[in-house]
This record gives C-alpha cells, sequence and structure tokens, in this order.
C-alpha cells in the first residue's frame, strides 16, 4: 500500500516568521514584477530560487510546468505553489496576498478616477484602447510562436478564432477548448513524454481531492444559485469565478472571457473595459488583478474585493488539488496530447479577441492604426517596457483626438 505523499514529503515550517518572510518577499515582488507572466517566473526564479533557495532549481521547472498545464494565471499559482510548499496552505495564501495586493490597489483607484471622467471622449482614454490592442498582438505573435508553429496547430487556432468571432456566446470558447483538447488527444498521441523525476509534494491527497471537489462543485451550483437567488454580488462572483477557471494560456486569454460576462450585462461599458484593461499592463503583478477594476467600477470597494476573490480562487484550488497528481498526469501521452490542442485553440481565441472588441472599438481612423503600429514596435522591436508603451500610447490618443 502508498503511502500518503504528506508521510513522505517533508513538512513545511508553520511558524508566524516563515509567514512573515514570505509575505515581505512576496510583496516585494508585486510591487517590481513589470512584464508579464513570463517575466513574473523570471523574478520569481531569481528572488525564490537563486536568493533564497526555497526549491532547488529542477522542482522549480516542474512546477512551472504544471502551472501552465492548468488554467489559470501561471506566474501567480507558482507563487502560491511556492507559498504552500514553504508554509503550508496558510503559506499559499499569504504569498498570493503579497503578490496581487499592489496591483490591485492600483487599479482600484484607477477606477475611482476614472469614474469622475466622461470615459467616451477622453483622449488618453482611447490611447489606452489602442495600447490594449498593441498588448494583444504582442500576445499573439509570442504565443503563437510557441503554442501554434505547424500546420495542425495553426489550423485548430485559426479556426476557433473564425468560429469564435461568428458565434459569440458565453459557452462557445468552453465549448471549443473541450473539442480541440479531444482534437489534440488524437492528433498528438504520439507525443514525446520526457523521463522526469518525481516533483516533491507537500501536500495530501485528501486536502488534494477536496480542493478539486470544492473547484468544480462551485463551478457547477454557481450559475444554478444564480439562476434562483437574485443578488448582484452572486451574480459578481459567479462571473468572475467561472472566467477564473476557463484561461487557458495566461492572462491576455482573459479578456474576451470577461469582455463576454460583463459587457453584455451591462455591468461597465466597453469603453471602460478596455481603459481599463489598458491600464492594467502599466501596473507589475498579475494580469488578473484587471479583476479589481472592474469589480470597482461595478460595485466599489465590496465589488473589487469579491471579483478578485472570485477570480484567483480556482487558481488555488486547481494548483493545490493538482500537485499531489501532477507525477502521474505528466507522464501521460493523451493528456499532453490534450494540452497541445487546448493551447493552439487558446490562440485562436486570443486571435478572435485581437479584432472584436479590440481592433473593432479602437481602431476607428488611419491615425490609430498608425499608432498602434508604432506601441506594437516598442513592444516587440524596442523591447521597451509596458509601463512605457501605456504612457506613449495615452499620449498619442491625446493627440489623435485632440
Amino acid at each position: 500500500m502508498e503511502k500518503d505523499d504528506a508521510a513522505v514529503q517533508p513538512k513545511p515550517a508553520r511558524n508566524p516568521g516563515a509567514l512573515l518572510e514570505i509575505l515581505a518577499v512576496s510583496a516585494k515582488l508585486g510591487v517590481t514584477s513589470f512584464g508579464g507572466p513570463i517575466a513574473h517566473l523570471g523574478y520569481f526564479h531569481n528572488e525564490y530560487i537563486r536568493r533564497r533557495k526555497w526549491m532547488d532549481e529542477r522542482s522549480y521547472a516542474d512546477l512551472v510546468a504544471l502551472c501552465q498545464f492548468l488554467p489559470g494565471p501561471a506566474s501567480s499559482q507558482v507563487g502560491i505553489a511556492i507559498g504552500v510548499i514553504r508554509a503550508g496552505l496558510l503559506g499559499g495564501l499569504t504569498a498570493w496576498l503579497g503578490f496581487t495586493l499592489p496591483s490591485v490597489i492600483a487599479l482600484v483607484l484607477f477606477a475611482f478616477l476614472l469614474q469622475g471622467f466622461d470615459i467616451g471622449s477622453a483622449g488618453w482614454i482611447h490611447g489606452l484602447k489602442i495600447v490594449a490592442v498593441a498588448i494583444v498582438a504582442q500576445a499573439i505573435l509570442g504565443m503563437g510562436q510557441k503554442l501554434a508553429p505547424d500546420r495542425n496547430r495553426a489550423t485548430i487556432a485559426v479556426l476557433v478564432a473564425a468560429v469564435t468571432v461568428l458565434w459569440q456566446t458565453p459557452f462557445s470558447q468552453v465549448l471549443l477548448i473541450g473539442i480541440a483538447g479531444i482534437v489534440g488527444m488524437l492528433l498528438f498521441k504520439n507525443t514525446q513524454i520526457p523521463n522526469e523525476s518525481n516533483f516533491p509534494v507537500p501536500i495530501s491527497r485528501s486536502i488534494a481531492v477536496l480542493c478539486l471537489g470544492v473547484f468544480f462543485g462551485l463551478l457547477i451550483l454557481l450559475p444554478v444559485l444564480r439562476q434562483f437567488a437574485a443578488g448582484e454580488w452572486l451574480a459578481l462572483f459567479d462571473s468572475f469565478y467561472r472566467s477564473g477557471s476557463l484561461v487557458f494560456g495566461g492572462g491576455h486569454v482573459v479578456l474576451p472571457i470577461l469582455e463576454s460576462e460583463v459587457v453584455p450585462t451591462g455591468w461597465i461599458s466597453k469603453s471602460g473595459f478596455l481603459a481599463g484593461y489598458g491600464a492594467a499592463q502599466a501596473v507589475p503583478g498579475p494580469l488578473f488583478t484587471f479583476a479589481g477594476y472592474l469589480g470597482a467600477m461595478i460595485s466599489g470597494v465590496t465589488g473589487a474585493i469579491i471579483a478578485t476573490v472570485a477570480i484567483f480562487l480556482p487558481a488555488f484550488l486547481l494548483i493545490v488539488g493538482a500537485l499531489p497528481f501532477w507525477n502521474t498526469l505528466r507522464k501521460s501521452a493523451k493528456v499532453q496530447g490534450a494540452l497541445t490542442g487546448v493551447n493552439a485553440a487558446v490562440v485562436g481565441i486570443l486571435l478572435a479577441a485581437l479584432y472584436n472588441p479590440l481592433w473593432t472599438t479602437a481602431i476607428l481612423s488611419s491615425a490609430d492604426f498608425v499608432l498602434a503600429a508604432v506601441l506594437f514596435m516598442m513592444l516587440v522591436f524596442w523591447k521597451l517596457p509596458p509601463w512605457v508603451v501605456v504612457i506613449a500610447g495615452a499620449v498619442g490618443g491625446m493627440l489623435i483626438v485632440v
């Protein structure tokens, strides 16, 4: 009989000093980690692995692979997992708070500032929409080269993009991801699986199963409760929880999912949505904190708290639930093949989002196109920090509108 994972793995530190250390380090990362999820993983490696040696290089690489496999914000999940391994479940929660709160606070303050402006006519707001076009175009370029570099995967991406543009419903993206997973399982069933060493996990399988049960239970029950129990807060929690549960491929993919949840319902205008998304590029930390901005625009501070907790909760439940089973899953060719198809579909979903709502809302003239091209060049070829591009876009938007 196999022993429980918790019995064979080193127990995490549980003293208050460890939690304070995690909070201090993760908060430092939360205010300095600019540049998106790939850059975040580099910051984590430098701080957690090279400087503090909380984990060995191989374990960190395996952890990153797991978080890329799961839906949700990969960099946040890596941080949560390191906190869990360091100081248990409270350590994971502390690591998430430290890394997330700085950008949430910044975006909530931006939301309150924005409510005093005429969003539809402000030139700098228009510039932020154009910034969002350049940012997503850059993400598609990078993800396409990595996740859809051959004929089969490029075909999946383009077909998914076409269906997403022509059939825009709250369920179309989920269905397309599922179909892409099945196609990937069939097309890429002969994927070579590297012979990896086991990943050290300090969590029992019983806790993992409980977390996975809560994840799927909320995903199923929240839409049902929303139908029978009226209330904006429940609806808000349901929308953001589902959005956080269905995002594969990185933070930018949350854009079309959130847009389909908050704009058609009338919670926020398309202009306000895209302005906040553009501003989210200028702050450090995970892009999922964009939910804090949306929640604040919808229902003030309470809305910001509900939206932020709801969109990150699936990431926490999934990483804790998946850690003990990762050694088995990553050795399955079928699982790897399905993931290959899903990743290609993610590129297609993001490509569709580049057209609608981004392009159709932001690129309204030849001057808009020129500004978008310049911002794209600054990101891709000049390698300038996103916050510099955001400022340039806001200034350019003011010049265009004038």
